[in-house]
């Protein structure tokens, strides 16, 4: 092939892999929640059949037993860190406090523009985690549970929404968007599985019931 022809042809290959990676940019998700993807449907079957069965014992708990929020990157903390994450167009001052932004909850569908309308679920509940083992663990193992952003456990959602979902776990309460619900549930047996608690009866008849059909 002459060389000026084969010039021009990674010429144009250059300009079409650059056209390639800008419609990446611009057609990327927008305020949608950023929840580290949890394990597929099958691999979380295998791990909730792994899964203890027992009764739930909240003896003892107190929230405070499990240290939020703490220093995650630079001057952000583990609530602004998951607004960073989860949120489109979010801007920040000098202290990572979130000024604008909208971000998107999976939970319910609606989207917001004011961060103190999102609240950071952790998606197994602090004190589901207490009645499940973490009774037995040290305050280090609770802080690092309770502001784990590695694991799908923690997300920006609509802060009403998250007050309902309270302490409870799917056999009590799944998200309103029926989309989601495959995801919940995927990462919910993750992060059980991750952290070796229990389940109880009615939540595995229930995780088993939504795996079932993912």
């Amino acid at each position: 092939m002459p060389k000026v022809y084969a010039r021009r042809r990674l010429s144009i290959l250059a300009g079409i892999t650059g056209l390639i990676a800008m419609a990446g940019v611009f057609n990327g998700p927008t305020a949608s929640a950023a929840l580290p993807t949890p394990v597929s449907a099958a691999t979380a079957r295998t791990y909730l059949a792994s899964l203890t069965v027992a009764t739930e014992n909240r003896t003892g708990y107190s929230r405070d037993l499990f240290p939020t929020w703490i220093t995650i990157s630079g001057t952000c903390n583990t609530r602004e860190y998951i607004l960073k994450r989860d949120g489109s167009g979010v801007t920040t001052d000098s202290a990572c406090v979130a000024t604008s932004g909208s971000w998107y909850s999976v939970y319910d569908g609606a989207t917001w523009t004011a961060a103190s309308d999102v609240d950071i679920d952790h998606l197994v509940p602090l004190a589901e985690a207490w009645d499940s083992g973490a009774s037995a663990w040290t305050t280090a193992q609770r802080q690092a549970f309770a502001n784990d952003v590695t694991r799908p456990q923690l997300l920006a959602v609509t802060d009403n929404v998250n007050q309902s979902k309270g302490d409870k776990d799917p056999a009590e309460w799944m998200p309103s968007r029926t989309a989601y619900a495959c995801t919940y549930v995927r990462a919910w047996v993750q992060v059980k599985y991750y952290y070796n608690l229990k389940i109880d009866s009615a939540e595995k008849t229930k995780l088993t019931s939504v795996l079932a059909g993912c």
